[in-house]
């Protein structure tokens, strides 16, 4: 995939902008607080209709505007695709709304059209942070990849929502309806764990390997799935019945998966350095950029947002020389690293954006 073209209006700071990337690499250069991470959320959600680190949507509207639009064109492995997403105040809140190929859509049919692996600083954090991170992880790449996994995913997280808000209630829950909650939770959490077991198994595979090759020693990552529960979702939740009743919790789910990293066998966030925790996830990212290529034929584009200054100098070159022959990556930065090759440089200031 490469994006030919982006359009944005009144998105954060950018009253306007018509940006042509190029192919290859694109690296976004210029002071802090300039343009350079809101353009990168802007392709983003071109792909995904969500922003990796707004808080609430109404701060993606432009200060003293009503209305922001982003808009794009792309070449897929299928032809040409045009992508527009709108993001309007309402008395009500904040209303987004989508577009493919001039044509209104829902959520559900615009997310996977175009697809993007984002790292962020935050991301250093998916092996020492909590599951949720690398549930969220898993989560983010399987519904850009499948909109069966989206709607299984959408319909299992509002029953347990449900069945957690009963537990919780007040009175003592109604037993009945926590075992119709259950019925209905056995589906979708089966369909997610069979999933996420199969994407988790090619992410293993592609995560050793150039791990493996970056750190050029002979240790080896290991990345495992621990769903939960790790057997008969039915036969799971009917045992957990008494103890959800009494904990007033739900404990079985695939709500409550993980994923593990191994150095040889050894927990990567209990027992490994800094470094390899950093390389772990730089390998994860790759990797994960590898399986959606393989799995589509289609290669996403890839986003890196002020991740080289949390890299010491060898990591960073690394890391570089990986991802420049990938068909588009766009990387944001302070200052230009060394040995950048044939990468386009832009500069962003005051949210103008310029060929170096």
């Amino acid at each position: 995939m490469r994006l030919e073209h982006v359009r944005l209006a009144d998105f954060r700071n950018y009253e306007s902008l018509d940006f042509p990337p190029a192919s290859g690499l694109n690296v976004f250069v210029g002071p802090n607080a300039q343009g350079k991470s809101n353009l990168l959320e802007a392709l983003a959600m071109l792909a995904t209709g969500k922003s990796f680190r707004a808080h609430r949507e109404s701060e993606l509207i432009r200060s003293g505007t009503e209305r922001a639009e982003i808009g794009g064109e792309a070449r897929i492995a299928a032809g040409e695709i045009r992508l527009r997403c709108t993001i309007v105040r309402t008395p009500a809140g904040t209303r987004k709304s989508f577009e493919v190929n001039g044509g209104s859509v829902g959520f559900a049919r615009f997310l996977g059209r175009a697809r993007v692996v984002t790292f962020v600083p935050a991301d250093l954090q998916l092996v020492s942070g909590g599951p949720a991170l690398r549930r969220s992880f898993l989560n983010g790449a399987l519904a850009q990849l499948s909109p069966v996994y989206y709607r299984d995913l959408a319909l299992y997280q509002k029953v347990v929502g449900q069945k957690s808000a009963l537990l919780r209630g007040a009175i003592a829950p109604d037993r009945d309806l926590l075992l119709a909650y259950n019925d209905e939770l056995v589906r979708p959490a089966t369909a997610l764990i069979a999933a996420r077991r199969a994407f988790v198994d090619e992410l293993a595979a592609a995560t050793a390997a150039i791990y493996g090759r970056w750190r050029g020693t002979r240790e080896r990552l290991g990345v495992t799935y621990a769903p939960n529960p790790d057997g008969d979702v039915g036969e799971a939740l009917a045992a957990a019945v008494e103890s959800e009743l009494r904990r007033r919790s739900t404990l079985v789910g695939p709500h409550r998966d993980d994923l593990r990293l191994l150095v040889d066998g050894t927990s990567l966030a209990a027992f490994g350095s800094q470094g390899q925790q950093r390389t772990a996830v730089l390998a994860l990212k790759v990797a994960e950029y590898d399986v959606m290529r393989a799995r589509t034929g289609d290669a996403p584009i890839l986003l890196l947002d002020d991740v080289l200054s949390e890299l010491d100098a060898e990591r960073a070159g690394g890391f570089l020389g990986a991802v420049e022959g990938f068909e588009q990556a766009f990387l944001t930065t302070t200052e230009l690293p060394r040995d950048l090759g044939a990468a386009a440089t832009w500069s962003i200031h005051a949210a103008t954006v310029t060929r170096c």
